[in-house]
């Protein structure tokens, strides 16, 4: 059974979720604020959105006000700055590693029926590119608490 991390007990897995992070040297109060922060080039841009109310104004912000100033090169790095941003969530906070402790070999999905890249879209055809790296982080997890 694969699990939805927009379910309450998984929902520390969501980009959305309050759970701050301190991120090259920055506290954002969600991983949504650090990833949308960091796609912008422009510096007042990045302080912005990282000083955003909300998750969603922040990718709004990114996506709409400082879509000028998105990274060239963003499409190709997209995917490891998230990791990094994930990461960071899953040093810092013990929900976040209680969860993925919890997910046992469960297939970890974002259910969002919008988003083929980052979930699996309405027909589950999406990449699911969130719940992979979720699924990445729990391997590596595991690997070092062997190796500890």
């Amino acid at each position: 059974m694969a699990i939805n991390f927009y379910t309450p007990k998984y929902y520390v897995f969501n980009n959305f979720s309050a759970h701050s992070i301190e991120y090259r040297g920055k506290l954002y109060p969600t991983s949504e604020h650090a990833y949308q922060a960091t796609k912008c080039t422009d510096p007042v841009g990045q302080e912005t959105i990282r000083r955003a109310r909300s998750p969603l104004q922040a990718k709004t912000l990114a996506n709409e006000t400082y879509r000028a100033a998105k990274d060239p090169d963003w499409g190709r790095k997209k995917v490891g700055v998230l990791e990094e941003i994930l990461r960071a969530k899953l040093e810092q906070h013990a929900e976040a590693r209680e969860a993925l402790k919890d997910s046992g070999r469960e297939d970890i999905v974002e259910d969002s029926p919008t988003d083929y890249f980052w979930g699996e879209g309405a027909d589950g055809s999406g990449q699911n590119m969130l719940g992979k790296l979720w699924m990445k982080l729990r391997d590596d997890f595991r690997a070092n608490q062997v190796d500890s």
